[in-house]
């Protein structure tokens, strides 16, 4: 028996002389290392909210019961104060577990102190994350406890049709908790931003959803919904001209919600940059409508569709790109004729200033280059533009 394991030990022996005698030992070591399983550790994501129980939407009641209660503990009241006593409120909603909070940049503009209000009572101090003055888009943080954040859903925009019913849930006139039920009235609204343009006034925002769900002072910042319980926009905006005796706004029945997908862009750059950056063109289109009198006046075919350019930015990319704007004062007042028409860019027909800017924001970024397809007096042109940024 002791020869045998005289044997036995002396084999062992042999064999691992051998291996290393023809391998380093750190050799061995990684060969060793390299037979073990590999263990990949699942990154989850900072978002990661759960879809609404699947239920009939025959029973429109039920199914806006349904929503109020899965979404509202995801919105959040927002109150701004200022070293000098002043202040304000809007809305907001649960991005992600981390704590982040999105709403519009006007609601915390100025803030020197953010205050998070929940829907079960629970309160805390917010600091600014990032902000997007282009889309009015704000984004805040709270260090709470994890079981505070319900993080909301996000919809698409592409599923997003003109008469499907939507809810908005916010804070209006300080009444937290407040849902409103209406319709989308129409797609690809345009609003100027809050970012001053090089040449004078404010760039442009697109894609707005307009909608006839009541929204007043206090529910900016809060979600649009669909009936999924998904965030299809952030209420933004209200067009009236009517004023309450406290000297604010009055719902009309049209407002007008930031899309979806600019939140999808925009927001994951303003958690990690602070920033983000938007393709800059350098042009003034004509934002009226191009009634027969107005394409009479600019003196193109009745039929004649696209972005038209009043004016172009000295030494900006439409500039350098060989784009011209208008230069002969019409008979209408602010309208100047002569300009080029872009009718579409990278061979996808634009109908719009709208469409053009939907196109850029949504499938390019400073630096990429697009091919423009103009008129200019007749003629059909190719142009090939660079694009700056904002």
């Amino acid at each position: 028996m002791n020869l045998l394991r005289f044997f036995f030990k002396l084999l062992i022996f042999s064999t691992l002389y051998l291996a290393t005698a023809c391998t380093p030992f750190s050799d061995l070591l990684s060969q060793i290392q390299e037979q073990q399983p590999v263990v990949v550790k699942e990154i989850q994501p900072a978002y990661t909210p759960q879809p609404l129980p699947s239920m009939g939407q025959n029973n429109l009641q039920e199914r806006l019961v349904a929503i109020y209660e899965y979404v509202n503990p995801g919105v959040v009241a927002i109150r701004t104060y200022t070293d000098f006593g002043g202040g304000g409120q809007g809305s907001g909603f649960v991005y992600d577990t981390l704590g982040h909070i999105v709403t519009n940049y006007h609601v915390v503009e100025g803030a020197d102190e953010i205050e998070i209000a929940f829907s079960n009572g629970f309160r805390a101090m917010a600091s600014l994350v990032g902000t997007d003055l282009n889309s009015d888009i704000a984004v805040v943080k709270v260090e709470a406890p994890v079981n505070q954040f319900k993080p909301l859903p996000l919809g698409y925009l592409k599923d997003v049709k003109v008469g499907q019913t939507v809810v908005a849930i916010g804070n209006p006139f300080g009444l937290s908790g407040s849902m409103t039920i209406g319709i989308i009235s129409s797609l690809g609204r345009t609003l100027e931003s809050m970012q001053s343009a090089p040449g004078g006034g404010l760039f442009t925002s697109g894609d707005l959803i307009q909608t006839d769900a009541a929204i007043n002072p206090g529910n900016s910042g809060g979600p649009l919904l669909n009936l999924n319980g998904e965030v299809i926009g952030i209420n933004r905006a209200i067009h009236t001209d009517e004023e309450n005796s406290l000297y604010s706004p009055v719902n009309s029945g049209i407002g007008f919600a930031v899309p979806v997908d600019i939140v999808r862009k925009v927001v994951p750059e303003l958690i990690e940059f602070g920033t983000y950056d938007y393709p800059y063109m350098g042009i003034e289109s004509y934002r009226g409508d191009f009634t027969l009198k107005v394409l009479e006046a600019l003196n193109v075919p009745a039929n004649t569709v696209g972005a038209y350019v009043m004016g172009v930015t000295s030494g900006g990319p439409a500039d350098q790109a060989g784009l011209r704007g208008g230069n002969r004062q019409t008979y209408i007042e602010n309208l100047l004729s002569g300009g080029d028409w872009i009718i579409a860019i990278d061979g996808n027909p634009i109908s719009t200033f709208n469409d053009m800017l939907s196109y850029i924001v949504g499938n390019t970024k400073p630096g990429d280059t697009v091919m423009l397809t103009i008129l200019r007096e007749g003629r059909q042109l190719e142009l090939p533009l660079t694009l700056g940024k904002r």
